[in-house]
C-alpha cells in the first residue's frame, strides 16, 4: 500500500484511490504508487474491474508544479519517460476500468481520466488541460489520448486555449461519459464496474486489447488483431459455458469463471 495511493478490493472491484491533499497533485512519489497500484489491480485475480477515484471532493488537480518548477531539460529528459509510464499503466490494466470524477481533473488528472474505459463526472466537475498556460504542453497522454478520444480540432482547442471545460460540455465533446449529481458519483462508478465483477474476464480483456490496439493501427492490421483474439477465445473455458448456457437457457444466464 503506498502513502498516497491505494487499492481496495471489494465484490470483485478494485478502487484505485488517490489521496494526497488538498488536491491529489501528482508528484513522482504519487505517479509511482499510481504504477504500482495499477499493476497490482492488473495482476490481482479477485479484481476483475477497476475504479479510479480521488475521493468526494477532487480527482485530481494536476502534476505538483512546485516540484517541477525547478527541473531542468536534463532533469525531465530522464522524468518524463517516468511520468508517461506510470499512467499508460493504468490504461494497460486488462479490464473494465472507469474513472470517477468529482472536483477537478486537470492537466496530469485529467491526463488520468483519460486512461480509464469510460468516464463518469460529476455535475460540477471541471475538466482541462491547462498546460499551455505554463509555458508547456501535456506530457503525460494528453496530445494523444484526448485527440483520440474528442478528435483533433476540439482537442486543440482545449490544449492551445487551457481552458476549464465544465461538465455539461465535457458530456459533449465525449470528454466524459455520464454526469451525475456529485454525491453520486463513486457509486455510479461502482455500478458500472459491477457489471463485469462476474463477466467473461478473458473476452473482456481481449475486447479491450482489440479496441486499444487497433485505433493504432490501419483497419487490416486492426482487422487481423481482433481475428487473433476472437480465435483465440474459443480455447477458453467461459466461451464453452457460455455457448452451452446460451444453447439450453437463452442469452444472459452464463455463470462464467474467468477462464
Amino acid at each position: 500500500m503506498g502513502e498516497f495511493v491505494n487499492l481496495t478490493v471489494a465484490d470483485g472491484v478494485g478502487t484505485i484511490r488517490l489521496d494526497r491533499p488538498k488536491m491529489n497533485a501528482l508528484n513522482v512519489q504519487v505517479q509511482e504508487e499510481i504504477r504500482a497500484a495499477a499493476v497490482e489491480a492488473a495482476t490481482n485475480d479477485d479484481v476483475r474491474a477497476v475504479v479510479i477515484w480521488g475521493g468526494e471532493k477532487v480527482f485530481a488537480a494536476g502534476a505538483d508544479i512546485k516540484e517541477m518548477a525547478d527541473m531542468s531539460y536534463a532533469d525531465m529528459v530522464k522524468r518524463s519517460g517516468p511520468l508517461q509510464s506510470s499512467l499508460s499503466a493504468v490504461a494497460s490494466i486488462p479490464k473494465p476500468t472507469v474513472a470517477a470524477i468529482t472536483g477537478y481533473a486537470l492537466g496530469g488528472g485529467c491526463e488520468l481520466a483519460l486512461c480509464a474505459d469510460y468516464r463518469i463526472a460529476a455535475d460540477d466537475a471541471k475538466l482541462g488541460q491547462p498546460e499551455i498556460l505554463l509555458g508547456i504542453i501535456p506530457g503525460a497522454g494528453g496530445t494523444q489520448r484526448l485527440s483520440r478520444l474528442i478528435g483533433p480540432s476540439k482537442a486543440k482547442d482545449l490544449i492551445y486555449t487551457g481552458r476549464f471545460v465544465d461538465a455539461a460540455e465535457s458530456l459533449q465533446l465525449g470528454l466524459v461519459d455520464k454526469v451525475v449529481p456529485a454525491a453520486e458519483v463513486y457509486d455510479a462508478a461502482v455500478a458500472w464496474a459491477s457489471q463485469f465483477s462476474k463477466g467473461a474476464a478473458l473476452a473482456l480483456r481481449a475486447a479491450k486489447e482489440s479496441i486499444d490496439s487497433g485505433l493504432g493501427v490501419d483497419l487490416t492490421t486492426g482487422l487481423e488483431i481482433e481475428r487473433q483474439q476472437f480465435a483465440g477465445l474459443f480455447a477458453t473455458e467461459d466461451r464453452s459455458i457460455g455457448m452451452n448456457s446460451f444453447v439450453a437457457n437463452g442469452p444472459g444466464k452464463a455463470e462464467f469463471k474467468g477462464q
